[in-house]
């Protein structure tokens, strides 16, 4: 029998939600800033309509945790506990680094990935991710910091994904030394790579109830200054 996983992804400007059937992702997706509280529910109600499933068919659901701006991941995480509670289903938690590194990794054909996002106050949050085979692997710890704090990589070669190279791009290039070969500035963590790894985490048994489904933020103070 195959295995539904419905995810969302409001952590940034964009906002997307997809849905993932043994690996085969259908997704909705759009670069809507301070718009996803009126756009996440119909591309939730559009994916599983192209599906045709509905909620009571799912196996879990799968939301960008953080960190990013705090008004869309207190979005996605209400959302989805709202779903899970009351469809009786599991969630699972990933990180908007990580789905972020996902999509640079794919589109760049490459093994490694720093991810940041601009966290704005002059700081990046950051994650140094790599693959091993299918894992995706967290180098370290991911964290908010201003560009000339952020942990160096590792050696080898390494893509810049995010809008923390957007905003910080010189900075962080000169921090991390000439193992930076790309950068991909533009790209946005979609729900897709968020299915994608709640897929993963679903078939290894990590999903969690609904209620201990937090976002995560990096900062002990969060400020609602500027939605997505």
């Amino acid at each position: 029998m195959a295995t539904h996983i419905l995810a969302i992804e409001t952590s940034t400007p964009a906002c997307s939600a997809a849905l993932a059937v043994d690996g085969d992702i259908l997704e909705r997706h759009a670069l809507a800033p301070r718009q996803h509280a009126a756009l996440i529910l119909p591309m939730i109600e559009s994916v599983l309509a192209e599906a045709e499933i509905d909620v009571r068919r799912l196996d879990a659901i799968a939301f960008g945790r953080g960190p990013g701006a705090f008004t869309g991941v207190r979005i996605a995480a209400s959302l989805v506990q709202g779903i899970a509670f009351a469809a009786d289903l599991p969630v699972l938690p990933v990180s908007t680094l990580a789905a972020l590194a996902l999509g640079g990794l794919r589109e760049a054909g490459e093994t490694r990935a720093l991810a940041a996002l601009d966290a704005r106050k002059a700081e990046v949050y950051w994650g140094c991710y790599w693959r091993d085979g299918e894992r995706l692997v967290l180098e370290g710890n991911e964290i908010v910091s201003p560009p000339a704090g952020v942990p160096r990589p590792g050696p080898g070669c390494w893509i810049g994904v995010g809008s923390g190279w957007l905003a910080y791009g010189d900075a962080l290039a000169r921090h991390c030394g000439n193992g930076v070969v790309r950068l991909l500035p533009d790209l946005e963590p979609r729900a897709g790579d968020v299915a994608r790894l709640g897929l993963q985490d679903y078939l290894r048994g990590a999903a969690v109830t609904a209620d201990t489904a937090v976002p995560v933020y990096l900062r002990d103070k969060v400020a609602d200054a500027k939605p997505a």
